[in-house]
């Protein structure tokens, strides 16, 4: 498994789609991080997160810039594959049994209504916001309880990063299986009543961050303002590793 900017990173959707089957099938429960800069800049800054980040089955690269610090330094081309876009490939797929986890209950109807119309299987799916807690302060028995009545294949962890990744490590233990993806503001963006993802225009010019920012100022910028000063030292380190193993 590719492993940069101390994450291992799962590239190719054809194998995390696999890889995904696979853990479902085993029966025991997993999660997947999907890693974008500010998971980056966590993971740099702080150890312990990174023993989180490290726990999952893999990450996805939710970066539009991560590729491109890899292509400079390895001369290795990947792509992005965004949070967004394994929420609409997977719940259109209408294959598996899926649990939805936070948000605001406002949120989450207007989900599952969206949802419904791709899969009407949906309305027999559990969709439970969670309170606004502190990571440590969920009651992750009960949480799991919950979850476990359902016995989802696929348990979508809609809180935020780094919260949605500790919450996930701290999950994973209670349950009987299942595979667990964060995916930060997905809910939102999906539900149509909230936030709206950036325009592929905005995307597909590695200028995603800017619309967030200029949309939500004051939640977006002490991240931006984290990733933009962590990034050199990310990037010396890299270039550091990749000297020492040619």
């Amino acid at each position: 498994m590719p492993h940069y900017f101390n994450i291992n990173y799962q590239f190719s959707i054809t194998d995390i789609h696999k890889r995904i089957e696979a853990a479902i099938n085993t029966d025991a429960p997993s999660y997947i991080c999907v890693a974008d800069g500010n998971i980056l800049q966590q993971v740099h800054r702080d150890p312990e997160y990174r023993k989180v980040v490290d726990g999952a089955l893999f990450s996805i690269c939710d970066s539009s810039w991560v590729p491109l610090y890899i292509k400079k330094i390895y001369g290795v081309q990947y792509g992005q594959y965004s949070g967004s876009s394994i929420f609409d490939d997977i719940t259109r797929a209408a294959r598996y049994r899926q649990c939805f986890l936070g948000g605001s209950e406002e949120v989450l109807a207007a989900l599952r209504d969206k949802l419904m119309a791709i899969d009407p299987a949906i309305a027999g799916m559990r969709f439970e916001a969670l309170p606004f807690a502190d990571v440590d302060s969920f009651d992750y028995p009960a949480i799991a309880e919950t979850v476990n009545r359902e016995d989802p294949d696929i348990i979508w962890v809609s809180l935020g990063a780094p919260k949605q990744e500790i919450f996930m490590s701290k999950l994973k233990p209670y349950l009987n299986r299942g595979v667990m993806i964060g995916v930060g503001a997905v809910f939102n963006f999906r539900s149509g009543i909230a936030e709206r993802r950036a325009p592929q225009w905005a995307v597909k010019s590695h200028l995603e961050f800017v619309w967030r920012l200029f949309s939500d100022p004051r939640k977006q910028w002490p991240r931006v303002r984290n990733i933009i000063t962590a990034l050199p030292s990310i990037i010396r380190e890299e270039k550091r590793r990749a000297r020492m193993c040619p």
